[in-house]
């Protein structure tokens, strides 16, 4: 599938906001519906993925690795002149490592089955239950 020329422009002013309801209006978009639009246009599995190769491709381009991220991070650690400095990049340290977590990120699907096969009792089995 290819993107269509709206799709285009979107994931071109997306790189430069990075704000899906601002890059939907000036993709030419409506107002009114941008706000519905920029988000949906997130989740299509073609846009995403344009969009995560072209903010790898930048990323790689510029240098900024994770490496390198958390060199700098581990530097005002180690060496910072402020305490307020070191604090912040131990913090940043921290939530690389997952030492602490801010929010919890679920994946997948989960079934639920709450259905609790009764037949065989009888009702004086039944209330008995449910009084415990």
């Amino acid at each position: 599938m290819k993107l269509t020329a709206k799709q285009e422009l979107f994931i071109q002013y997306y790189m430069i906001s990075l704000n899906a309801t601002e890059s939907a209006i000036k993709a030419g978009y409506s107002k009114r519906s941008a706000n519905n639009i920029g988000p949906d246009n997130l989740l299509k599995p073609i846009i995403k993925n344009e969009i995560a190769l072209r903010l790898a491709k930048r990323a790689t381009d510029n240098g900024i690795t994770a490496d390198y991220v958390l060199k700098g991070i581990k530097a005002i650690a180690d060496k910072g002149e402020r305490e307020n400095d070191k604090l912040k990049a131990y913090e940043l340290l921290g939530k690389h490592l997952k030492l602490f977590v801010d929010k919890v990120e679920v994946t997948g699907e989960t079934t639920v089955n709450n259905k609790i096969d009764l037949t065989g009792y009888t009702t004086d089995q039944l209330k008995e239950m449910l009084k415990e």
